[in-house]
């Protein structure tokens, strides 16, 4: 088993001291990698920028130009939330096209599968709009890629970020060629994600939303993934899966309220990399989104590289939830009819 990391030093230049989404959250993971020896382990993919072409497949003319030109001037807000500073485009662009080389490794049949750690996020990202930490939306840039590029028909995205990945939902909402299914914390940021969106017109039924109350934790996530995405899936026969990595639906992550533990966020990486083996010959890729524990995150990180790598070992320093769990029973039977699962 053969598994790739993407990283590169510039990710580093896109930071605003005391922001929740800084640079030490990629320092903290790295740091461990190394301290643990897995990065010895596994194969460096070169990030190189992504070209404006594939870029362009995703976001407008203009809104690239205004990412640019903020990060010409030294930087500042594109919202309230989402900071540029002078190499944020730089570091946006080298995001983007980390990815996509994580992508055509895999493809290409190089490695087993990949994560990609990359920073700034992406999948608030409209096609015109920054928002929510992101600046351009990563994983919708490499799906357009192994479809537009790669001769793919179907693939998966898989989004486990606390908050909803309304740009990647957006990109894909009117098409069949990416089933994109979602677990996030409901009603929150950025308010999108209802369990009714579920597509439209050649898209119908290739969304899957999953809008989870606050205190779902291990058991509530095995459950989804078991009984409802992996039949999915199964039904939907990707040729590539792509995951959202976001570590924020985390029970001690400063900025929401959910139950997951790192043990649990293993479990789900096992199942999504045994949906990858059972269907689509392995191919896998990560890339990171959210997560803002930084001791979760990091373990959180290398645990699924030790999932991807086939090992049992899993770190979990913190613990399970210390609160008992809500259940999410009724609201999985309720969208396996919606999705006609049953």
């Amino acid at each position: 088993m053969s598994t790739a990391y993407v990283y590169d030093p510039i990710y580093l230049e896109h930071d605003l001291p005391g922001h929740p989404e800084n640079k030490e959250r990629l320092v903290r993971i790295m740091e461990l990698l190394e301290k643990q020896g897995m990065l010895e382990r596994l194969v460096a993919v070169e990030a190189t920028p992504v070209s404006l072409e594939r870029l362009a497949r995703n976001h407008s003319r203009g809104y690239i130009d205004t990412v640019r030109q903020m990060a010409e001037r030294g930087g500042g807000h594109l919202d309230l939330d989402t900071y540029m500073s002078a190499r944020s485009y730089e570091a946006a662009l080298m995001a983007a096209g980390g990815l996509v080389n994580a992508v055509e490794a895999v493809l290409k049949g190089e490695v087993d599968n990949a994560f990609a750690l990359v920073r700034p996020p992406g999948h608030h990202a409209l096609t015109a709009r920054g928002m929510g930490f992101c600046l351009f939306n990563n994983v919708a840039v490499a799906a357009r890629y192994a479809l537009e590029e790669k001769g793919l028909e179907r693939v998966l995205i898989v989004d486990f970020d606390v908050h909803h990945g309304n740009g990647t939902q957006d990109a894909f909402y009117e098409e069949a060629s990416v089933l994109y299914f979602s677990t996030h914390q409901y009603p929150y940021y950025p308010g999108t994600g209802n369990w009714r969106e579920i597509g439209k017109g050649a898209g119908e039924g290739y969304t899957a939303n999953v809008p989870l109350p606050g205190g779902v934790g291990d058991e509530g996530f095995e459950r989804i993934f078991d009984e409802f995405l992996y039949p999915m899936a199964e039904r939907y026969r990707p040729q590539l899966i792509l995951v959202s990595a976001g570590y924020d639906a985390h029970w001690a992550d400063p900025l929401a309220a959910m139950s997951l533990s790192i043990t649990g966020y293993a479990h789900l990486a096992r199942t999504l990399k045994a949906m990858a083996d059972h269907l689509c010959q392995g191919r896998l890729v990560f890339t990171l989104e959210g997560g803002y524990q930084l001791e979760v995150l990091s373990y959180a990180v290398l645990n699924t590289f030790h999932v991807l790598l086939g090992d049992e070992e899993i770190a979990d320093p913190l613990g399970p939830a210390r609160r008992s769990e809500r259940d999410v029973g009724d609201l999985v039977d309720q969208l396996k009819g919606l999705h006609r699962l049953v």
